[in-house]
């Protein structure tokens, strides 16, 4: 017995991999397939749109966050129910964390995964040519499966058949068929402000478009067909297996604002015994009675800072519950939210929460990109004496303090080590998004604290009222300490 699971692959950056792939999950999904979406790396962008197309979270797959095993274990999990896995590929197919091997490489995983590979090459003024990309793709490591081509930039159908012949000949691996050069369909440039109409519905329009494209000239049957590999083995899903019943209540915030979570970081706090309570800021929702954690995850809290800061029961509840001790953890937007205040690219200023001294500030430019090697800084309980995980950093704000609160991390990427994110209280908050599969212990040491704090008589409840400000209190508070008067 078989699975499917196909990984697409480009020669390069730009080569049309994200456009191939979502136009193939939307087509499969149009002749009633269940289809599963992967991405290769820490990216946050593709797997949105992979979940939107087919309305299963997408998943990332990452060799340099986490071990074979637990890729394997992410893969096993996410394709559970599914038909066909469709593994979305980063930069080119070779490249990865060393120019001397496959680390960190879309090769890697698919070596990892045990899953064949579909490359996608620009063939924009070639023929023959093309035969001799994709005949040193498959000679520079002959582990890997290259199962078959799909051509892009092909400026008519005859130009295709000379492509087609070429590699066919040479390489002996079917070419499945082509995207038009000059087509008129264009993959919306991707960015950050992109996402919240990705979650409004706006580009279901474009997905639809992009499926029919797509199955006008790629044979679908023929990637049903490539994807036949065979089951992972193993107890590979051991990891999410729970441990425990739920012993205690974490408050999630999820909405438009707030959405950025590794799927696996939920399962994690639920295998180790939390009970989820899911709450929208943005829809001015407080924290759940009877919760004992809070986790903030990022988003685009700048996208909807107006609306944000005008919910102001919600901010006075999230402030009681971490003024309160709570074990609370916020990353990237959930950082930003806990702030005084964002402001925008536009200048405009809107009051968020306040627990943390200080503002962000949006700027058109990436602020930080990059994996993270984090370690916890004295007194971070979740990453206690020097305990490590791993993550990532994107953003395009900039945080500018007020105050002077201990370092959450010290983080290393290419360009060094930084103390990065703050302490309060048992509120732990940075840039970073960490990757509880990189350090599972990280999930049994915050289930542990809530406890704790559950144990003492803490838990929330619906008593946000006490604690509440006036808009009018915030803005007080926030002018006299930018005029340096407070």
């Amino acid at each position: 017995m078989t699975e499917k699971r196909i990984v697409i692959a480009g020669t390069g950056s730009g080569v049309g991999k994200t456009t191939l792939t979502l136009g193939l999950m939307a087509a499969l999904k149009k002749r009633g397939y269940t289809v599963q979406g992967f991405k290769c790396g820490p990216d946050f962008i593709d797997p949105t749109y992979h979940t939107a197309v087919t309305g299963r979270p997408s998943r990332n797959l990452d060799s340099w966050m986490f071990d074979a095993a637990v890729v394997r274990a992410i893969l096993h999990r996410g394709s559970e129910g599914a038909d066909i896995s469709i593994i979305e590929g980063v930069m080119g197919f070779y490249d990865g964390k060393s120019p001397l091997d496959n680390r960190g490489s879309t090769a890697e995983i698919s070596l990892l995964t045990e899953s064949p590979v579909l490359l996608v090459v620009n063939c924009h003024s070639m023929a023959r040519s093309a035969a001799a990309v994709v005949k040193g793709f498959q000679s520079l490591e002959p582990a890997v499966k290259i199962a078959g081509v799909v051509a892009n930039q092909v400026g008519s159908k005859g130009h295709f058949r000379l492509v087609q012949q070429a590699i066919e000949q040479e390489c002996g691996i079917p070419v499945i068929g082509y995207l038009e050069r000059n087509g008129d369909l264009h993959m919306p440039e991707r960015h950050l402000g992109l996402v919240p109409a990705i979650e409004r519905g706006e580009l279901d329009t474009f997905f639809d478009r992009l499926a029919g494209w797509v199955s006008r000239t790629v044979d679908l049957e023929q990637v049903l067909a490539l994807a036949d590999a065979e089951p992972l083995g193993g107890a590979v899903a051991s990891l999410f297996q729970p441990r425990r019943e739920a012993q205690v209540q974490i408050a999630v915030a999820r909405d438009a604002a707030f959405h950025f979570y590794y799927p696996e970081n939920l399962e994690l706090l639920e295998a180790f015994g939390a009970k989820l309570a899911y709450f929208s800021p943005l829809a001015g929702e407080p924290v759940p009675a009877g919760s004992a954690g809070l986790y903030i995850g990022g988003g685009f809290p700048e996208e909807f800072a107006a609306e944000l800061a005008g919910q102001t029961q919600a901010k006075a509840s999230v402030k009681e519950a971490i003024e309160r001790g709570m074990p609370a953890l916020a990353e990237c937007g959930g950082f930003m939210y806990l702030t005084e205040a964002i402001e925008t690219t536009d200048g405009d200023v809107h009051h968020m929460v306040g627990i943390i001294p200080g503002k962000v500030k949006m700027q058109d430019k990436l602020a930080a990109l990059g994996y993270r090697e984090v370690e916890g800084e004295e007194g971070n309980y979740l990453l206690p004496d020097g305990a490590t995980a791993k993550g990532h950093e994107f953003h395009y704000s900039v945080y500018e303090p007020q105050g002077d609160f201990p370092a959450a991390y010290r983080t290393t990427g290419l360009r060094g080590t930084k103390a990065e994110g703050i302490q309060y209280k048992r509120l732990i908050a940075g840039y970073t998004h960490l990757h509880f599969a990189s350090a599972p212990e990280l999930v049994e040491r915050w289930i542990q604290a809530c406890l704790e704090w559950q144990n003492r008589g803490e838990p929330m409840e619906r008593s946000w009222s006490r604690t509440q400000q006036s808009d009018d209190e915030t803005g007080r508070e926030w002018k006299e300490r930018v005029d340096g008067n407070g």
